[in-house]
């Protein structure tokens, strides 16, 4: 804090595939979903976040919503340079007299090429930020967790958002190895879809699957604590009216069962790629999870079967990679793996 810190305005953005939170002064201050609504004809930003969210799936022709990032990256140039500009704009302000320059950290999946890491600094310059730094999510994640990451002993941190699974094994401030799938929290929805299509003969849309997946979501078939049946409603495929269909938690933990293997093989794979001493320490510390998809019933205990070690579910996992982001903003120099 220098004697201008007036003059610059310091925010972290974990920009997820699902959701954007930004943290400034140590607090969560923006928290909405991803997705920006337009007006056809003019290009007129109509709607952003949680207002954008419920239009969705719900538009005529003149309205469309867009998501701007596929797979943890960016798919839509200018609807994600929008869709910043107006979360910046969602920060509750204290008026400053002087305009102020804006200081950004911003979380980015480990497995993202240089164009991808351009795209998102470029939106974020366009956004108005004039110092960025970048950090991968996974190792955001473990800061966030309370890790101390420039210790030298490993960590490993599987990170599951919306549309990357990020797999990471870090030490001394840096990833050893890393194992980054695009599958993740918006294949689960495209699974639920699928199988309510196939098994049940119904239509549903992308967000009535998110509230299945919320409400009844699993990983395993049995539960300890399983949760009650939820009614689903959507567009009867044979007669085309609209029908109701309860679905247990069992059912969809088998029609996740795909994805979830992929995110087991993948977690497996780094454990293989990941040096013997190393492998000591992760036999200590086990396996910590983050992000939304860590939230799935059963999903802790599945991976601990699998890999038998000690799987821990980060606190407030949805979070973690915001709150590491913001704890790497006040050591914004000092953290010399922050990508310029």
């Amino acid at each position: 804090m220098g004697l201008f810190s007036f003059l610059t305005k310091e925010i972290a953005m974990d920009l997820g595939t699902a959701n954007t939170i930004i943290i400034h002064n140590d607090r969560v201050v923006v928290d909405e979903p991803s997705i920006v609504a337009i007006e056809r004809s003019t290009g007129k930003v109509i709607a952003v976040g949680k207002r954008a969210q419920m239009m969705h799936g719900k538009t005529h022709e003149n309205i469309k919503t867009i998501r701007p990032l596929r797979d943890g990256v960016i798919a839509d140039f200018q609807a994600a340079e929008v869709m910043m500009r107006e979360m910046i704009r969602m920060i509750p302000e204290n008026h400053s007299v002087f305009p102020q320059s804006l200081r950004m950290v911003i979380s980015i999946p480990s497995g993202i090429t240089e164009v991808e890491e351009r795209a998102v600094k470029d939106s974020a310059e366009q956004a108005g930020a004039k110092e960025i730094r970048l950090i991968h999510e996974p190792m955001a994640a473990a800061i966030g967790i309370g890790i101390d990451v420039l210790e030298p002993t490993g960590n490993m941190i599987v990170d599951i958002g919306g549309g990357t699974c990020e797999i990471a094994v870090i030490a001394l401030g840096g990833i050893v190895t890393n194992e980054s799938i695009r599958i993740a929290g918006d294949d689960f929805n495209d699974d639920i879809e699928e199988y309510m299509k196939k098994q049940h003969n119904i239509n549903i849309g992308e967000r009535t699957a998110e509230r299945v997946k919320i409400e009844v979501g699993a990983a395993l078939t049995d539960l300890e604590n399983p949760p009650a049946d939820y009614a689903v409603h959507g567009r009867d495929m044979l007669t085309g009216i609209p029908k109701e269909v309860k679905v247990n938690y069992a059912e969809i933990a088998q029609c996740l069962d795909k994805s979830i293997s992929k995110i087991e093989a993948a977690v497996l794979h780094a454990l293989e790629m990941t040096p013997p001493e190393l492998s000591a320490d992760i036999y200590r510390t086990g396996i910590y999870l983050a992000g939304g998809g860590s939230l799935l019933r059963g999903l802790d205990k599945r991976i601990s079967q699998k890999t038998k070690l000690p799987v821990y579910v980060a606190e407030d996992p949805l979070r973690a990679v915001a709150r590491g982001s913001g704890i790497a903003l006040k050591n914004f120099d000092k953290f010399t793996f922050l990508i310029k």
